[in-house]
C-alpha cells in the first residue's frame, strides 16, 4: 500500500502529527500515525468506522494523550497542552456529536465558548461576526433557540460556527457530513470551501471517499490505526488495493 512521503516543495505545515501512538484504556488505537495539514489546505482522513479517525482528532485536540509521538501546531510542540490551551492557540473543533448544550440557547452556547476561550463573544456585531455567520447565515436565525430543539443539520451548523467564533487557524471536523441528506452534504461542502476562503486550514475525518474527494486537496487513508495511503483524491480512487480496504 502507498505510504506518505515527504514533499520538499510543500510549505511548513500548520498542523503535524509525528509517529503518534494513542491508546484508549489498554487498547492501542493509533500506530505510528504521521500526517500534516498545510496553510489553507483541506485535508481529509478517510477510513471505515473504528479505523481510528476520531481517536486521531481527539489526540490533536488534546482530549486524548498519545503514548508516544508528538503533535505540532505552527511549529510548536503542543503534545502535552490541555485542550482549552490548544483552542486558545487557534485549533478549532466541531465534534461528531456536535457537543451542543441542549438546555441552552445557541447564543448561550457561543457565549460559553467565548468564556472558556477568554475571547469576546462574536454575536453582537462587527467584522468577525460577519465573517463567521457568512459561512452559515441560517445560524443567525437560531440564536434564541435551545439546543434541544435543533435538527441534526442545524446542530452541525452551530457546532462549526461555534468553533469559528474563536478565529481558529486550523479547524478539526469530525464526520461533519454523517447522517445528512445529499443536498445538505453539498451545502456543507460549500461551507468548507468558504472556510478555506477565510484562510483557515481544515482537517476532516470522513467515512465516505466520495464526499472526501469533493473537498480535499489531499487525503490520508487510515485502517486499523495505521496510515495506509497519503496523496491526491484521484490517486486514492485509482488505488484498487486501498479502495478495497476502505470498502471492507
Amino acid at each position: 500500500m502507498s505510504r506518505p512521503a515527504p514533499d520538499a516543495n510543500r510549505p511548513a505545515p500548520m498542523l503535524e502529527l509525528q509517529k503518534v501512538e494513542t491508546y484508549r484504556g489498554p487498547a492501542q488505537i493509533l500506530r505510528s500515525i504521521s500526517l500534516a495539514v498545510g496553510p489553507g489546505e483541506a485535508v481529509c482522513l478517510v477510513g471505515r468506522n473504528g479505523a481510528g479517525k476520531t481517536t486521531t482528532i481527539d489526540t490533536i485536540m488534546g482530549l486524548l494523550s498519545p503514548r508516544t509521538g508528538s503533535v505540532h501546531f505552527k511549529g510548536r510542540d503542543v503534545t502535552r497542552l490541555p485542550a482549552h490551551e490548544r483552542a486558545r492557540l487557534g485549533i478549532g473543533y466541531a465534534p461528531e456529536d456536535c457537543g451542543i448544550f441542549p438546555d441552552l440557547t445557541v447564543e448561550e452556547n457561543f457565549q460559553i465558548t467565548a468564556w472558556l476561550g477568554k475571547a469576546p463573544a462574536r454575536t453582537n456585531g462587527g467584522t468577525d461576526e460577519e465573517r463567521v455567520f457568512a459561512i452559515f447565515p441560517e445560524v443567525k436565525g437560531l440564536l434564541t433557540r435551545r439546543g434541544l430543539h435543533l435538527s441534526g443539520g442545524q446542530k452541525k451548523m452551530v457546532a462549526i460556527t461555534r468553533a469559528l467564533t474563536l478565529s481558529p487557524a486550523v479547524l478539526l471536523l469530525d464526520e461533519p457530513f454523517e447522517g445528512l441528506a445529499p443536498v445538505i452534504v453539498t451545502r456543507f461542502i460549500e461551507a468548507v470551501r468558504a472556510i478555506k476562503g477565510l484562510g483557515v486550514s481544515v482537517l476532516i475525518a470522513e467515512s465516505h471517499v466520495q464526499n472526501a474527494g469533493r473537498i480535499a486537496d489531499r487525503l490520508y487513508a487510515i485502517d486499523r490505526g495505521e496510515i495506509i495511503f497519503a496523496g491526491r483524491p484521484a490517486d486514492l480512487t485509482a488505488n484498487v488495493e486501498v479502495m478495497k480496504t476502505l470498502h471492507g
